[in-house]
């Protein structure tokens, strides 16, 4: 398998492997959120849940957004990804105007307000996360192919072929693995 020459950083995607058995991860794209020396911590970006975020979170103002599974770890923990800023106290810069997480209060009384839009924001039960070195390790076994930041990735209308659209926004090289079959035994 090929890699790419981007080192994983906050912003970054993950893109898994053709062929990686881990049901969790099987074809999937990752942002990273946090890496660095105590580990890194990312959301899968194109595995949407087929629940609404209201079955999620009860008590929270209505508003029609998607809910992705974000990874094996924590999965009754809630986590978001959005584009309010400073609007959310708290909140950590991934890169420009991508943010992580941030006072859940402010968010719900902004949604309250009807300052924030489903195009602003994501949802994510769970999280993907790697001890130190454990990413490495799986960047060695080229279990991953890192892709540059991209926010056109991030707020969009449908996640179904971001796996596929991801690989190939790096290249012709890629493009080849995007095309790869799920079975190869059924080609």
């Amino acid at each position: 398998m090929i890699t790419s020459s981007y080192k994983p950083l906050a912003g970054r995607f993950l893109i898994s492997e053709p062929f990686m058995h881990d049901l969790n991860f099987k074809r999937s794209v990752v942002l990273l959120v946090e890496h660095g020396e105590e580990g890194s911590l990312g959301f899968v970006m194109n595995k949407q849940l087929e629940i609404t975020l209201n079955e999620v979170v009860s008590d929270l103002p209505s508003l029609v957004s998607p809910v992705f599974m974000g990874g094996p770890v924590g999965q009754s923990t809630l986590h978001y990804v959005h584009r309010l800023g400073e609007a959310i106290p708290g909140s950590r810069e991934v890169y420009e105007d991508v943010f992580w997480g941030g006072s859940f209060d402010e968010l719900k009384e902004q949604i309250l307000l009807g300052k924030v839009s489903s195009d602003d924001i994501l949802f994510f039960i769970g999280y993907s996360g790697w001890n130190p070195g454990q990413l490495e390790g799986e960047l060695n076994r080229k279990s991953w192919i890192v892709a540059p930041e991209d926010p056109r990735f991030i707020f969009r209308n449908t996640y179904k072929d971001m796996w596929r659209e991801v690989l190939q926004s790096l290249g012709a090289k890629y493009r080849i693995i995007s095309n790869y079959p799920v079975d190869p035994r059924l080609n």
